[in-house]
């Protein structure tokens, strides 16, 4: 419920290394058929040292749903509010990922409250390769 969680409570999500199965993946779902994403010699003319990941391919590795936080949250989840993502660093093949989420805002209302995360991503060097937000909309606790 909106009550249980702290300021500063942080959940770890899985680390996952970026496969050229999930650049496959990415690109199907995605529609996204820009070179970077999938033509190793076209990134390497370019100076890259691989293929080159889509932001919204890094950013869906903070989703919530891949660690333990949605099933503390089954019964008050009223709703997904938002989501923001600055990208810092690039992300290539091979690359693993390292998300978390961090408790920032507990904003109550009589009868919900919105909890806010800090959601960041760190490379297999400890780079912050992306930093943002999600916001979602809880029930209070039922009275009794």
């Amino acid at each position: 419920w909106f009550g249980d969680f702290a300021l500063g409570e942080v959940f770890r999500l899985p680390s996952r290394t970026m496969t050229s199965g999930l650049f496959a993946a990415f690109q199907a779902a995605s529609g996204d058929n820009h070179p970077v994403h999938y033509d190793r010699e076209f990134c390497r003319r370019r100076g890259m040292p691989d293929l080159l990941a889509h932001g919204f391919q890094v950013a869906i590795q903070s989703c919530a749903g891949a660690g333990l936080l949605p099933f503390l949250m089954e019964e008050s989840l009223k709703g997904f509010l938002e989501q923001s993502s600055r990208f810092l660093h690039p992300v290539f093949l091979g690359d693993t990922l390292y998300p978390a989420l961090e408790v920032d805002e507990l904003s109550p209302n009589r009868t919900t409250g919105v909890l806010g995360l800090r959601s960041t991503i760190h490379n297999q060097h400890g780079a912050l390769v992306m930093e943002g937000r999600q916001r979602y909309l809880r029930r209070m606790r039922p009275a009794g």
